[in-house]
């Protein structure tokens, strides 16, 4: 169970892991911790009020729902369970958020390469694929092409501490990493 830490629905609970994992899926669902998720809020602080926010992993829909919480303009969630994508919806409702956010089935990959095509631009992207599988190494050239991130705007790798992330992809460059335990937020910045 994911708590949301500020913003204005501080306290409030985000789903309940039984439920998310029993979807009929064999995906591990491993939600961001409380440790990892404040630290990134602290980093993305001068850049949340007023963003655009993407988060492509969406999962239990914790991070995007904090985003919302702590001020972001709108939020797109992209989960490729569509169980997920459901409670995930209905708790954007619950929350009051449905106007300014929505979760959307589909792949992470593909959904960057629709939204580039349409001309769609986000202020602030998140991934935190799963931890034992490639996607990082195939979405970050295609986000570092530059054509889903507004220019100035940040993208934020949430990953394994063993996984190494290339310097600079594309237009994308690294700012900094960040270690909590195994986890690393690696953060680039669209220059």
């Amino acid at each position: 169970m994911v708590r949301i830490s500020a913003g204005n629905a501080k306290g409030r609970r985000v789903g309940f892991r039984k439920a998310f994992s029993q979807s009929g899926e064999t995906d591990e669902l491993r939600p961001t911790s409380a440790k990892v998720r404040e630290a990134f809020f602290d980093i993305m602080r001068s850049h949340i009020g007023g963003s655009v926010f993407l988060d492509l992993y969406a999962g239990t829909g914790g991070m995007g729902i904090e985003a919302l919480s702590r001020g972001v303009a709108s939020a797109v969630l992209v989960e490729s369970n569509v169980l997920r994508v459901r409670m995930i919806n209905q708790l954007l409702s619950q929350f009051g958020f449905e106007g300014k956010a929505k979760a959307v089935c589909g792949r992470a990959i593909d959904f960057a390469d629709k939204e580039a095509e349409r001309g769609s631009r986000y202020d602030i992207i998140f991934l935190d694929p799963p931890y034992n599988s490639d996607e990082l190494m195939k979405i970050l050239p295609l986000i570092g092409e530059g054509e889903i991130v507004r220019e100035g705007g940040l993208v934020v790798a949430e990953h394994f501490f063993k996984t190494k992330l290339h310097g600079d992809i594309g237009r994308l460059r690294l700012v900094k990493d960040y270690r909590y335990g195994d986890t690393v937020l690696t953060v680039y910045k669209l220059s």
